[in-house]
This record gives structure tokens, sequence and C-alpha cells, in this order.
């Protein structure tokens, strides 16, 4: 098949208006705004539009991105709802820039709006001439093209937006090259490539080939002659058999005879390739797409797409490697860890000191807090914890090991449930819920037999906040907290090292300590590579 006649590039002729987006009335960047005499477009779009939601989405659609991918252009699918035209859907190529910046899928636009594509729907043409045009200050060439339905009547059309630029680059490409890709184009037009939606996105640096029916090598790129020079090819591959090269090619002939798109990674050497071969169908020069659509199906050869993922794959399994040593680390942190509190629980039960087994009891508390973090590091690939799991386990293990049996306390947790943060400000985080918790138990409800302590995770856009609240006696007359006891002061500092915060305690009924610190966002990171943050206003009142 020929490629379509190019006419001379005029801007000013082109766009009676340009455009750098979507205008009041709906209308894409790029679109050629005219008058459109004698054009009318069916009534009855609003039915005709329903049927082809349903079949143009089975038939087409899937295969748009594909079709994107090898023409370097943006596409474009429309169809006529009354008065109007719908784009039913967009494709934009992953290996260059798009011409629309914005994904166009259900626009409506008016039919003066775009002249080119309400003529091929009116008139039922098969393509309307190559266009010149502008889109937010860049020259695209346009081409519009009708698609039929099994009986060959134009149902649709199919715009190919592309920069001026890729369309001349294009046009220098091997006659070869060209015609298997309007083959593609075609064979997607009639509804007749299978499988397109199961390839992946194509990229700039992928190697292509053309073969026929017979598995022989009709063109090659520069690239794809690189990757098999690689593997000891150092001659021309065109006119070569696949078959006798020593390197898999299974997928290339299994696509052909089943008609289908076919992908597959197959490792050649040292080499890791993913193979995408799309099968063409014969169609003589003379033929075009109208009769393409009810013709019998003979399969001409096929365009192999190759990608070398070697590099990827090999990061890929370094960093799974590296993650699971991260995480087997923290697995054996955490078992050291809770060795070491098993033992100062047994040096707690054996001394004659209670002040001294008190000493230990906290120690351990604080031991286990830490330990926690770390079993959650053990078991994900991720360094980013959920506060709110951590917070859950803590507020468990003191309720098995700390809280009087005798005294009805409730333990509760409320708030976000995403309060995520990387793992040395979680630890801090665990080890100051731990302090305050541990603290509003067991100076909290001397002579009270009940209460309630409330650990609240608060985030807004800027700050994060751990609020601890009981109900208990309250603080002591006098009570001075930058002279607190030893929990106090590991709290001050962890608020003040690592969160870069600020914390205070307000005496009402009960007690309630409030950190807050500005929030860690996933997203960014400073240049030592430590989490960004933005900044926050401290807490109301008096600060530790």
């Amino acid at each position: 098949m020929r490629a379509a006649a190019r006419t001379p590039h005029n801007p000013s002729a082109a766009c009676a208006r340009r455009h750098t987006g979507a205008d009041r009335s709906g209308g894409p960047a790029g679109c050629v705004i005219v008058a459109v005499p004698d054009v009318k477009v069916p009534e009855d779009g609003s039915r005709q539009l329903g049927a082809l939601h349903e079949t143009l989405p089975r038939r087409i659609v899937p295969n748009l991105p594909l079709l994107a991918d090898l023409l370097h252009a943006d596409v474009l699918l429309f169809a006529a709802l009354g008065k109007q035209i719908e784009i039913l859907a967009h494709a934009r190529p992953n290996p260059v820039p798009p011409v629309h910046e914005q994904d166009l899928t259900g626009l409506r636009l008016r039919q003066e709006q775009i002249a080119p594509v309400a003529r091929v729907l009116a008139r039922g043409k098969a393509r309307h001439p190559v266009q010149g045009s502008v889109n937010a200050g860049l020259p695209i060439v346009r081409e519009i093209f009708g698609v039929p339905d099994e009986d060959g009547k134009i149902v649709a059309a199919l715009a190919i937006e592309t920069a001026a630029i890729e369309h001349e680059r294009l046009q220098k490409r091997s006659a070869i090259f060209r015609r298997a890709i309007y083959r593609v184009r075609d064979q997607i037009l009639a509804g007749h490539l299978e499988g397109g939606e199961n390839l992946g996105r194509l990229r700039v640096h992928d190697g292509h080939m053309v073969i026929d029916s017979n598995g022989q090598i009709q063109y090659v790129t520069a690239v794809t002659e690189g990757l098999y020079r690689l593997l000891g090819y150092a001659d021309s591959l065109v006119h070569t058999q696949l078959s006798e090269l020593e390197t898999n090619e299974y997928v290339a002939f299994r696509a052909m005879e089943l008609g289908t798109c076919l992908e597959q990674r197959v490792t050649e050497q040292d080499r890791i390739w993913i193979k995408k071969v799309i099968p063409l169908l014969a169609v003589e020069p003379s033929t075009w797409l109208v009769r393409l659509v009810n013709r019998s199906r003979r399969w001409s050869g096929a365009m192999i797409v190759i990608q070398d993922v070697t590099d990827e794959v090999r990061k890929e399994q370094e960093l799974r490697v590296k993650s699971a040593m991260i995480q087997e680390i923290h697995h054996r942190v955490k078992n050291n860890l809770q060795t070491i509190s098993a033992l100062l629980r047994m040096q707690a039960r054996r001394t004659d000191s209670p002040e001294v087994a008190e000493i230990l009891k906290q120690t351990v508390s604080r031991i286990i807090s830490v330990a926690v973090v770390h079993e959650f590091l053990s078991k994900d690939e991720a360094s980013i914890i959920n506060i709110h799991e951590v917070t859950n386990r803590i507020l468990q293990e003191v309720a098995h090991g700390t809280l009087d049996p005798t005294k009805r306390i409730k333990l509760n947790i409320e708030g976000v449930k995403q309060f995520l943060l990387p793992a040395q400000q979680a630890t801090s985080c665990a080890l100051i819920i731990n302090e305050l918790v541990q603290n509003a138990v067991e100076h909290g409800y001397e002579g009270l037999p009940e209460g309630t302590i409330t650990v609240r995770l608060l985030q807004t856009d800027d700050s994060m906040a751990l609020e601890i609240e009981d109900d208990g006696v309250g603080l002591p007359a006098g009570f001075d907290p930058r002279h607190g006891g030893l929990g106090l002061q590991i709290v001050r500092t962890l608020v003040k090292e690592d969160l870069r915060g600020q914390v205070q305690l307000e005496h009402g009924r009960g007690v309630r300590a409030v950190v807050s610190f500005p929030r860690w966002r996933p997203t960014e990171t400073s240049q030592n590579g430590h989490a960004a943050r933005t900044a926050s206003p401290g807490p109301r009142g008096g600060n530790l």
C-alpha cells in the first residue's frame, strides 16, 4: 500500500483559528476550525454511537496504543453524535512526546470545529488528504481515515496527528518498514488485528525487523543489527532466514500461525530480550481498506520489535536480593531484641531491688517498641511504616505486660489509618508513644479503678501530630515538665532531634500530651537522602 500523498504545510491556510488547548466550546488543541458546507452528520447519531461503544472498543480501541507507538503520533477515534462529534478514544505515543498533553477521550465538538472528520463521517470517505496544522506552536501533520463496519460502511473516523518532524523522519525510513507500519494501521482500521492490547508499550531504542511469510528477513533497523551483533552476528541479517539463526525465534512463527500479536521474553546468551510480534495481512497493491474488511485473511509476514531489557532485569534482580537481605537483617535484629528483652526480664525477676526491677521493666518495654518496628520492616520490602499498625502492637504489649489486672483501663487508638513514616522516624514515634502510654498507665490512675487512654494520630497538609490523652488524676501540683523523669527526657530528645518537632503537656481532666512535627512526604527527598519535610507551626501553649 502506498503512503498517502503529502500536501505542503501552510499554517495560515490550514487553520482558520489556532488553539493552545480546549476552547470554550470544547475544541481540542490543533483542530482545524472552518465552515463545512453541505455536510450533515445523520441525526440518529445517538443510536449509532451507542452501537459503536459496544463494537469499536472490542475491534479497534485496544490496539490504538500500539498504533500510536509505531507511528509516533497521537491517534484519536471519532464518531458522530447528532450534530456533534465525540472523541471515543485517544492514544498517545510512548516513545516520543505527544501532540496533545491531555487525554481528549470523551470530548464533544461541533461539526464545524473539526471539518475533515465531519466530511469523512458524512460522506463515507475512506480517507482525507494529508493536512498540515499547528498545535500550540508545534507544526503537525494530520491524516484522517474512515473506519468501516463489517459491511464496509464508514461508521467512525480515525485521526492520526504527528509532529511534523516525526512525520518527516518516518518518510525517510525504508519503504519496506513504512509499508509494514501502514499495513498494521489498515489491519487495525479493519478490525483484523488481534492481541495488540497484550503487547507492552514500545520504546525509543527498540529494534525493528520485518520478515516475510517464510521467515526471511526483509528489513532490520540499525538497533536490531547492533543487538544481534552482541550475539556474534557480524554480517547483515537482510535476506537471512530466521530459522538459520541460533536464537529463539519461535514466537515469530507462532504469531503468524495463530494470526495474533504475541510477546515473549527470551534469553539469548547473556542478554535478555522481549520480542513483540505483529502478524501482517497480505494485501495486493490495488486493493484498499473496504476490500480488506471482507477478504480472507492470509498472513504475508510479520513485524518484530525487540527490546533489550538486560540492564533492567539485572537491576531488578539486584534490588530483590538487596531487599531480601535487608528484610533478613531486620528479622534478625527483631529476634535479637526479643532475646535481650527475655534476658532482662530474667534479670528483673532475680533482683531483690524493686527499683532495679522497675528500671529493667521499663527498659524491656522500650526495647519491645523498637522490635515492633523491625518486625514490620522484616515483612515489607518498603522502608515506610504505618504508625497506626505499630501503635496497635504497642498497645497490645502494654495491655499484656504493664496494665494492672485489677483495674479496668481501656486503650484506644483514633485518627487516620495511614500515618506513614520512614523507618528512622517510625522508630522514634514508637518509642515516644510507648513512653507516654507507659507514663499514663503507671502514674495516671493511682487510686482510680478504671479509665481510658487514647492515642490519636492526626495529620494535615503540612503537619503530623501524636496525641496521648488519659482521664486520670492529672499532673501533680508544681510539676515542671522541663525537669521530668527519664521517660520525658527521652521523649523531648526524640521529638527535637529525629522529628524536628515540639511536644507539650496539657493538664485538664487527666493529661494530654501533644507531639507535632512537619509532615513527611514519600515523594520528597532532601539532598542528603533523608526524608524531606515541610515546615509546620508548633502546637499552641507551652512547649517542652
